[in-house]
């Protein structure tokens, strides 16, 4: 169970580094920024989509499965990057895209051009069900000049497989076999929990389809199908499926080890509790007693029954958690060591999404033409069309686009962050001037706190192989939990807001040593004052 101890860093490759001057990252400018991941202690590291693609949704939509996009190098870049991280001792996880390709990958062109062999490989019908693709508007486009649609959960460039074809199954496998060969130790799967749509699809109005197509009981077939036939064979390798939509009994199942289906699980209702009515273009705050109840519903049921949770609070999807769980122009260190705290000493896989470990924040964005997301787009037009002022659609997109995620990684104070010589593919903010990897290694806080915490799970095994149990859930301030493993005990207590809290302590931890705090603490005592946003881990060995 090695994989407890690791944690994995996620790299935005078009906003890492640039080493050509044209404005996106690459590969080389990983190869380059390694000496700074193995100093922060990362042992895996996790890359969105690299291969050929038109770049409609950020390459996600995959045009040739087994190849480098030249816009990030070659395969020899890459084969480069494979070796010098292992010398590093850091592996790679690659994003595979399975539940759909490209409109352009030759599968799609081939069957729009009538064969009837790739006309089976898209799910394709004569009438469109009523469901809505995730990027807004209908699942379905029409098919070339055919009259039939075929299916498209997100953009429309982008066709649904038929993952009940066994070619189409085969032809995945050899994808991932191929990168296995590469040496690749870790796969990230896009969306898998949408692959098993049923046979007869139907209207459904209600749910916009998604009982049709997550996690239907086909899709655990699947995925032991795909085990057994690719990763399955390797120990070494670590899975994680992003589940959209999903259930912690569906996840307990697609990581319970006897089932050799996944290693663990990605799910987002933690980052769901400031959608106002579960609408993720609104402005709310977030809701505390929902996040706690998640945290500790998730986190007690997959102990429970042996699943395994991966952890994040930002992905390349995601605003920045300190714009949304931190007072940040006030307490953006202290926000951030507490938020890093509450998942890496956590039951499951934590996960750092660049620039997290320096306390980078939403940029701020002056006019829409400022993003590049389709979604943040056409969720702006949406957002217009319900009758919004340009200004309050405008505030909205500021706090959820996706690309407060994708602005370039802040390397210093040279122009563009030091990220790169050109004109950066999305702007760079005026934040970079004080949150850089240079200031924050001379003299920061979060830095060297992750590097602690990264540290602390390879070396007590409470953190790592631990069980979880809920602490103070009613709490109105402190989100709590108690891990447990032989003769460890760690209690970590966290402090989600901005003022200074009362919790009372287990008699059995009061006498424990202070593991780690983001805090000055001169005294333990029953009755401790939590500063605010502060974090304490209390050890105590039987």
């Amino acid at each position: 169970m090695l994989f407890k101890e690791k944690v994995i860093y996620q790299i935005y490759p078009k906003s890492f580094k640039d080493t050509t001057g044209n404005g996106v990252g690459d590969l080389n400018g990983i190869i380059e920024k390694l000496p700074y991941l193995a100093e922060l202690g990362v042992e895996m590291v996790w890359l969105n989509p690299i291969f050929p693609s038109p770049q409609k949704d950020n390459g996600y939509d995959i045009k040739d499965y087994m190849a480098i996009d030249p816009l990030f190098g070659t395969m020899a870049d890459f084969e480069n990057l494979i070796a010098q991280a292992k010398d590093l001792g850091i592996e790679i996880m690659l994003d595979m895209v399975l539940n759909h390709v490209s409109t352009e990958h030759p599968w799609f062109q081939k069957a729009l051009a009538g064969d009837k062999r790739y006309q089976d490989y898209f799910i394709l019908r004569d009438e469109p069900t009523d469901w809505v693709s995730k990027f807004g508007g209908s699942a379905w486009a029409p098919f070339g000049q055919s009259g039939k649609y075929y299916l498209h959960l997100y953009d429309k460039t982008q066709a649904d497989l038929n993952w009940r074809n066994p070619e189409v199954r085969e032809a995945l496998f050899e994808v991932v076999k191929f990168w296995q060969a590469k040496g690749v130790k870790g796969f990230r799967f896009d969306v898998i929990n949408v692959i098993g749509k049923d046979e007869v699809l139907k209207d459904n109005d209600q749910f916009d389809g998604k009982p049709e197509y997550t996690d239907r009981p086909i899709t655990h077939t699947y995925l032991k199908e795909m085990n057994q036939a690719t990763y399955g064979n390797d120990p070494e390798i670590i899975t994680v499926g992003e589940m959209s939509f999903t259930t912690v009994e569906n996840c307990i199942l697609y990581t319970q080890p006897e089932r050799h289906e996944l290693t663990m699980t990605f799910n987002f209702h933690h980052l769901k509790v400031d959608y106002e009515n579960g609408q993720k273009w609104t402005d709310a705050p977030f809701d505390f007693e929902q996040l706690k109840s998640l945290f500790h519903e998730w986190g007690t049921q997959m102990s429970e029954q042996t699943g395994w949770n991966a952890w994040f609070w930002n992905n390349h999807d995601q605003p920045r958690a300190l714009n949304r769980f931190v007072e940040v122009e006030q307490y953006r260190e202290a926000g951030a060591t507490m938020l890093a705290s509450a998942i890496h000493l956590n039951r499951g896989t934590p996960y750092i999404y660049m620039g997290e470990e320096i306390g980078m924040i939403d940029p701020t964005y002056h006019s829409i033409h400022d993003y590049v997301d389709i979604e943040s787009h056409n969720a702006y037009q949406a957002l217009l069309a319900q009758g919004l002022t340009p200004a309050a659609a405008f505030a909205i997109i500021q706090k959820k686009s996706r690309d407060n995620a994708r602005i370039p990684m802040q390397w210093d104070t040279s122009a563009n962050a030091g990220f790169t010589t050109g004109t950066p593919w999305l702007a760079s903010d005026q934040q970079a001037e004080t949150i850089n990897v240079a200031a924050e290694k001379h003299g920061g806080k979060i830095f060297p706190y992750y590097q602690k915490l990264i540290a602390l799970r390879k070396n007590y095994p409470v953190i790592a192989q631990g069980t979880y149990e809920a602490f103070v859930p009613e709490h109105p301030q402190v989100y709590g939990f108690i891990r447990r493993y032989e003769n460890q005990s760690l209690l970590v207590v966290n402090n989600f807001y901005a003022a200074e809290t009362l919790v009372e302590l287990p008699a059995e931890f009061v006498a424990g040593d202070v593991l780690i705090t983001n805090t000055e603490l001169t005294e333990v005592t029953q009755k401790l004052t939590l500063q605010p946003y502060q974090t304490v881990a209390l050890l105590v060995e039987h």
